[in-house]
């Protein structure tokens, strides 16, 4: 059951933590589907009750309409309390600008209960600046009916064998592939999985430091992208479709309609949410294939979570509120609810669904890991990465062109 208002499950002292007085707290996350939609007021409210001078003020928007609001107030100096954040050059960025608290001695008590690599994306020379809430990695959710329909014996596992599966499919009269084209981000997973599949985590890790995608990695990523994008695998209208609205990326593939998504390990609560079904067994997860002749394992994955993060001006409550969302009768509830994945030690053996739990130990026996590109840097080349990608899925670009212009905006900063 989720949290009740026991005091046994006060987070750090009850009324007498904080700053004394009437406090209120601005929240603002992308709870705009089940379950969080429902669980994170319901925590919310747990914590004001136990908490009564505490009033937390939640704001919840879609993920793209978050991205630009926050664009707004980070340019503006002015952070709500708490608000999500995935880390990486993005949060680095907030950093630099004195926006973000370091709560690695404030929060001690909730971050010691994380995973380590839970914490990874937020942890900058050696401090914290975020609480972990969702921890996983992207790969493929396929229709194992669809799949058996167009005579595809089973997961691919290498890019030849993918790209065999999608003909296969297409000469079964049933669409491969979901892509959100009208939000961008979907598609960029793409072209980092077969940049790392073809150059290694050290393709990953030059282009970080050098800020140079104009090596042969994603030069071939593109180029196989495009060779993908040419068989016209995505359903109609991809380019006009959202992640999560009625009839796009998530609905198509929630209701039967598409034969295989991109996604991370939100997906399957998100397709039920969209479309109102649930594949149930016919539902099947497999990593993103190797390709051959490069040195990518598929234990390299790419994939990243769900933080917290807490403004410079925030109240002490702030990080009271996050060690209480995330203790563990919440962390249980949310792994339960079958939309997040462990970030707490030990809360894996909440998992209950097999492809979740594939999910679990494909990152814990990962040997590479590689953050979301939009998010591992900072928010011009990310915007860069996302929108040069979709130009390329749609024949505007090419694979140079592409990689160029990512560079360009890159060391441009």
């Amino acid at each position: 059951m989720l949290v009740t208002a026991a005091p046994m499950l006060t987070a750090c002292g009850g009324d007498d933590s904080g700053s004394g007085g009437k406090v209120t707290i601005e929240w603002m996350n992308i709870a705009t589907t089940e379950p969080s939609q429902s669980l994170f007021p319901k925590i919310a409210k747990a914590y004001e009750a136990q908490h009564p001078n505490v009033d937390i003020k939640a704001t919840s928007l879609e993920n793209d309409a978050y991205k630009s609001k926050m664009t707004a107030l980070v340019a503006s100096g002015d952070l709500p309390d708490i608000y999500v954040t995935w880390g990486g050059g993005v949060l680095k960025q907030q950093i630099d600008a004195g926006l973000v608290k370091d709560i690695t001695s404030d929060g001690a008590k909730v971050l010691g209960t994380m995973t380590d690599v839970s914490k990874k994306a937020y942890t900058f020379d050696g401090k914290t600046y975020a609480v972990p809430y969702d921890m996983g990695m992207v790969g493929f959710w396929y229709n194992k009916k669809l799949f058996k329909d167009a005579g595809v014996s089973g997961p691919p596992k290498t890019w030849t064998e993918f790209m065999d599966a999608v003909q296969k499919l297409q000469g079964a009269d049933i669409t491969p592939i979901a892509l959100a084209g009208k939000d961008k981000w979907p598609g960029h997973y793409y072209w980092a999985y077969l940049a790392m599949r073809i150059g290694g985590m050290q393709a990953m890790q030059q282009a970080a430091q050098s800020n140079d995608f104009g090596g042969t990695a994603f030069i071939q990523a593109g180029e196989k992208l495009k060779q993908l994008a040419d068989l016209k695998p995505f359903q109609e209208g991809y380019q006009n479709a959202g992640y999560d609205t009625p009839g796009g990326h998530s609905a198509s593939m929630g209701a039967g309609k598409t034969a295989m998504s991109l996604m991370g390990q939100w997906a399957p609560a998100v397709m039920k949410d969209a479309s109102g079904k649930d594949l149930g067994e016919d539902l099947g997860w497999f990593p993103f294939p190797t390709v051959e002749g490069g040195p990518g394992a598929v234990t390299d994955v790419f994939g990243g979570g769900n933080g917290h993060a807490v403004s410079k001006d925030a109240p002490p409550e702030a990080v009271d509120f996050l060690t209480f969302l995330m203790n563990e009768q919440n962390e249980r509830e949310f792994v339960t609810s079958g939309a997040f994945m462990p970030v707490v030690k030990g809360a894996e053996s909440a998992l209950t669904d097999e492809n979740r739990k594939m999910v679990a130990e494909a990152l814990k026996g990962s040997t590479g890991f590689q953050l979301y590109l939009d998010q591992a840097f900072p928010p011009a080349v990310g915007a860069e990465v996302n929108d040069s990608v979709a130009l390329l899925i749609a024949g505007k670009k090419s694979a140079q062109e592409v990689a160029q212009t990512v560079t360009k905006v890159a060391k441009d900063q």
